[in-house]
């Protein structure tokens, strides 16, 4: 019995992003002809299991202009279109697709994004974002304004509730926060 990896795809309007998820994949074959016939089929695992990828892409592509790449976990194939436009999908038949084809968020752009480098063409490195100031900060650092005003936020559970019964009650028409002196 042949099996299916997993494909997954994204698009710009002048290329595919197809990548075969397939660790250790032996005795590769790709075949890709210009009116859009994509074939792979390999063997994995200990015991050379066969997988096969068997599609009719959705429009003719320029085979000359298309890369690949064979990798240890996986496949990547770079398929240049025949002409610059996005396609609805990825396969001519219409309907539900095959359970093995699958987006690729990482690398997904939308059409009216432009074809700005997005997802996967972002390298943030090892950037820890917490640790990022994103703005003026507004209320995410309230500790350091209640020290200056003396506060002390290690009161238990049970002292702030004698706490609120002790504290007056403040009209509804009193912003929230507010004290009365």
């Amino acid at each position: 019995m042949i099996r299916h990896p997993t494909l997954k795809w994204a698009q710009r309007s002048d290329v595919l992003f197809m990548t075969i998820e397939l660790p250790d994949a032996k005795d590769v074959k790709l075949k890709l002809e210009p009116e859009g016939k994509f074939f792979f089929s390999a063997t994995s695992g200990p015991e050379n299991i066969p997988y096969e990828i068997d599609i009719d892409l959705y429009d003719k592509v320029d085979v000359n202009e298309s890369k690949s790449s064979i990798g240890l976990r996986n496949i990547v194939y770079l398929i240049k279109k025949a002409e610059p436009k996005w396609w609805t999908r990825l396969i001519k038949q219409e309907g539900k697709p095959p359970l093995f084809l699958k987006v690729d968020w990482d690398k997904w752009a939308d059409e009216d994004d432009k074809d700005e480098k997005v997802g996967a063409d972002m390298d943030f490195g090892d950037v820890d974002f917490s640790k990022l100031n994103m703005g003026d900060g507004g209320d995410f650092d309230d500790d350091a304004d209640d020290k200056d005003e003396g506060y002390d936020d290690s009161d238990t559970e049970e002292e702030d509730k004698d706490k609120e019964e002790a504290a007056p009650a403040t009209s509804s028409s009193e912003p929230a926060g507010s004290k009365k002196e």
